[in-house]
């Protein structure tokens, strides 16, 4: 689950829509997180950052 403060709900819907088609999954976005299905925590810690997404662990 990626959280998605400071963004507005369709960046952060446009933003979810992008992260499940570059890993190839289902998810949705609600409550400020997108949810993706499987794990994908690499793909994300590389590509969120590129978005101005704060990554922590």
């Amino acid at each position: 689950m990626a959280a998605l403060e400071g963004l507005d709900p369709e960046a952060q819907r446009v933003l979810g829509k992008e992260l499940k088609a570059r890993c190839g999954s289902g998810g949705t976005v609600k409550a400020g997180a997108v949810e993706l299905q499987g794990d994908h925590r690499e793909t994300l810690r590389a590509l969120l950052p590129q978005r101005g997404v704060r990554v922590k662990g």
